[in-house]
C-alpha cells in the first residue's frame, strides 16, 4: 500500500478501532486495572521496560489486574496464588496460546510446538520432541556432546587468558549453547568463538530474537497486519527464508549421504542424532512428519534453546561478580568435588552441588529469561477469584514481579542464594514462586536440557577461571540494569578478563 492509499484509510482504520475498543468497554466483573484511553488503552502505561511498569501496576490494582492493549483485552497474573490458579486448577481453559504476530511468519503459528493449541498435532509433537530430545534417555546418551562443547569453551576461555583478552560473557555462552542445540540435532556446529567470522546461523538467530523482543504495534492492532507499519514482519520473514535455507540444505545432505551409506541402518539406532530420528518417522509415513513440520520444529528448539541461556549465565556471572564472596564458596563446592583433571562438570554430579544450584535459582528468580513466560490465551470465559477473564483474552504472568515480591521473598532485591538451601523450592513448575519456564501443559519442554547446560556452562566459567573487570573498574560498579527483549539482556554486555587459576 502506497503513503496516499494509506493516509485515505487511516481515518477509517482509527474509526473502527474506536468503535471495537468502546464497545468492549470494562466488564463490571473484569478484574481491576486502570481505565483505558479510547483507541490506545494502557498502551501509555508499559514503558520501555514492561515487566516493571506492570509490576508497579500490580501493587495498586492487585495480583490479578486488567488492561486495554491496543484492541487487546490482557490480564495481567502477579502473584504465586494467581499463577497457581491459572496454570494449575485452570490449566486446560488457559492452554492455548496469545500468538506473537512475528510468528505468524512461514505460517508458523500452525506448526509450532510453542504455540500450537492442544490438540493431536502439538501432542504429537510434545511426544516426537520428548522421545528424540529431551527424554532422560536420550538426554543421557548425548552427555559427552554437551560436554565436548563446554571443554571447547574452557579452551577458547584459556586462549583469552594467555592473550590476556577480555570475554564477553553472553556471546561466548551463546556460542556454547547453539553449537550444543546444533550437535544435538545435526551433529555440527553452527558457530565459532572467532566473532569476526562469517557466522550467518548467529546472525539469523540474533536477528529474530531481536525481532521476537520489540512491541509490535500489530500484536495490538490487528487490523494494521497488512501494513506492517514496522516492518518487523517482512524482516522477519527475510530471516526465516535464511533459516529454512540452512536447514534445507542440511536436510537436503543428510537424504543424500542416508541413499549412499548403511551406516545408517536400524543396527546404528545409537549413534543417530535427533535429524536421523526425525527422517526415520518421515520415511516410514510422510503424514506423521513432514521435512516442513521438521523445519518448523528445529526454529522452535534453537530459538528456544539458546538465548535463554546464555543470558541467565551472564546474569549468574554478573551476580557472582558482584559478590565476590558468593564466587569463592560456588567454586569451593565445585573443587571438592573435581574429578582428577577434568575442566568440565559431570552433569550426574549436579544434585551433590546444593549451593551452585542455588545460585542457579537465585539468578532465575532475579533475571527471568521470559519476564512473562509465553503469553497463554483464555479458550472460554472463566471465572477466577471471583472475577471473570474473558474468551480470547491475553493472559500475562509477570514472572519478573512474583521473584521480587516482599509478601514471597525476605530482601527480594538481594543476590542470597542461601535462601535455596533452606526453601526446597525447585523451578520445574511445582513451586509457583518460581516458574521461569511456566508451568502445566505448557511448560517448556527443554527445561531439563536448559537444567544440564546452566550447571556445567556456569560451573566450567567459575571453576577454571578467576574474572576480572576491564579497566579496573570495581565489581561493586558494575551495571545492574536490564533492557527489556525476548530474554531480558543486560543493559550493559558483561566483559570480563579470565585469570588462570
Amino acid at each position: 500500500m502506497d503513503n496516499a492509499t494509506f493516509f485515505l484509510v487511516l481515518p477509517f482504520i482509527l474509526t473502527f478501532i474506536y468503535v471495537y475498543t468502546i464497545s468492549d468497554r470494562r466488564n463490571h466483573r473484569l478484574p481491576p486495572g486502570p481505565y483505558p484511553f479510547p483507541i490506545i488503552g494502557n498502551l501509555l502505561k508499559l514503558g520501555n521496560k514492561p515487566h516493571r511498569s506492570l509490576a508497579a501496576l500490580s501493587k495498586r490494582y492487585g495480583p490479578l489486574m486488567s488492561l486495554k492493549l491496543g484492541s487487546r483485552t490482557t490480564i495481567v497474573i502477579s502473584s504465586p496464588d494467581m499463577a497457581k490458579a491459572f496454570f494449575q486448577k485452570h490449566d486446560l481453559s488457559f492452554s492455548s496460546r496469545s500468538v506473537p504476530e512475528a510468528s505468524h511468519v512461514k505460517d508458523h503459528q500452525l506448526y509450532s510446538i510453542a504455540f500450537l493449541p492442544l490438540g493431536d498435532q502439538w501432542r504429537k509433537l510434545r511426544r516426537i520432541t520428548q522421545e528424540s530430545l529431551v527424554s532422560g534417555q536420550r538426554l543421557d546418551g548425548s552427555e559427552q556432546v554437551r560436554r565436548h562443547k563446554v571443554q571447547q569453551l574452557v579452551e577458547h576461555v584459556s586462549q583469552c587468558c594467555w592473550n590476556e583478552k577480555p570475554v564477553n560473557i553472553c556471546e561466548v555462552a551463546f556460542t556454547t549453547s547453539l553449537n550444543i542445540v546444533s550437535n544435538m540435532l545435526f551433529s555440527m556446529d553452527f558457530s565459532q568463538y572467532d566473532s569476526k567470522s562469517s557466522q550467518e546461523i548467529k546472525e539469523v538467530i540474533s536477528g529474530l530474537m531481536e525481532i521476537g523482543g520489540k512491541l509490535n504495534l500489530v500484536d495490538f492492532f490487528p487490523i494494521l497486519r497488512p501494513l506492517d507499519p514496522q516492518g518487523l514482519a517482512s524482516h522477519a520473514n527475510a530471516y526465516v527464508d535464511r533459516l529454512f535455507a540452512i536447514f534445507d540444505s542440511i536436510i537436503d545432505q543428510r537424504l543424500q549421504r542416508r541413499a549412499n551409506s548403511s551406516l545408517y541402518g536400524n543396527d546404528f539406532s545409537a549413534q543417530k542424532d535427533v535429524l536421523d530420528l526425525l527422517l526415520d518417522i518421515n520415511s516410514t509415513d510422510v503424514s506423521k512428519l513432514s521435512i516442513n513440520d521438521m523445519k518448523h520444529l528445529f526454529t522452535d528448539l534453537i530459538i528456544g534453546g539458546t538465548d535463554t541461556v546464555s543470558t541467565t549465565v551472564e546474569w549468574a556471572m554478573t551476580e557472582l561478580m558482584h559478590n565476590p564472596n558468593k564466587m569463592e564458596i560456588v567454586r569451593l563446592e565445585l573443587m571438592k568435588h573435581k574429578h582428577n583433571d577434568d575442566k568440565t562438570l559431570n552433569e550426574h554430579d549436579i544434585i551433590h552441588l546444593p549451593y551452585l544450584q542455588a545460585v542457579i535459582k537465585e539468578t532465575l528468580r532475579l533475571h527471568p529469561p521470559a519476564p512473562f513466560l509465553v503469553p497463554r490465551q483464555a479458550i472460554h470465559d472463566v471465572e477466577v477469584k471471583c472475577f471473570i477473564v474473558p474468551k480470547n483474552a491475553q493472559i500475562l504472568c509477570n514472572v519478573w514481579a512474583i521473584g521480587r515480591d516482599p509478601k514471597v521473598w525476605s530482601n527480594p532485591n538481594a543476590f542470597m542464594p542461601e535462601r535455596f538451601l533452606e526453601a526446597k523450592i525447585d523451578y520445574r513448575g511445582q513451586d509457583f514462586e518460581l516458574i521461569p519456564f511456566g508451568a502445566g501443559r505448557r511448560i517448556c519442554p527443554g527445561l531439563n536440557i536448559a537444567h544440564r547446560e546452566l550447571h556445567t556452562i556456569l560451573a566450567s566459567l567459575v571453576c577454571n577461571f578467576d574474572w576480572k573487570l576491564e579497566g579496573n573498574m570495581r565489581a561493586e560498579d558494575l551495571d545492574m540494569e536490564e533492557k527489556f527483549g525476548l530474554a531480558l539482556p543486560r543493559n550493559i554486555p558483561l566483559v570480563a578478563i579470565p585469570v588462570k587459576i
